[in-house]
């Protein structure tokens, strides 16, 4: 997997992973690829820093920052994800909403959505952020 900065026309930067280039084209030209801030489908590459950590690299000292692979951080933010948020499946918008009017208690919930649910969401002024679901193998 490779991961890309992407661009929306609306300025939102995040990141896509793809097998290759030929591949992001290829989804990007059926409208699979799109932003997760406004699901904006007219997206581009932009320019990303690259940084590399070798084997031979000293440990790190007391109190400095350890960099890990993409990998391991989006397992460590799904593991936390996990641990502190209710799942609530396909009840998200229900509960979300709910919570946004006072109904009901406020705690960090996850869960799924449709199009249209997000899009009543937005509408209503109730704050939520899409997390792409990545596959494991192991």
């Amino acid at each position: 997997m490779i991961i890309y900065d992407l661009q929306c026309e609306k300025g939102h930067k995040f990141e896509g992973w793809f097998e290759d280039r030929a591949a992001f084209e290829d989804q990007k030209a059926r409208k699979l690829v799109a932003c997760p801030i406004c699901g904006g489908c007219n997206v581009e590459m932009v320019l990303s820093s690259l940084s590399i950590m070798g084997k031979e690299s000293m440990a790190p000292q007391r109190g400095q920052d350890v960099e890990i692979s993409p990998m391991k951080a989006l397992r460590l933010f799904h593991e936390y994800l996990d641990k502190n948020f209710d799942d609530v499946g396909d009840k998200f918008a229900e509960v979300a909403l709910k919570m946004h009017n006072g109904e009901e208690e406020q705690k960090n919930i996850k869960g799924t959505t449709t199009k249209v649910e997000e899009d009543m969401l937005k509408e209503d002024g109730v704050q939520f952020i899409k997390v792409p679901i990545p596959k494991f193998d192991s």
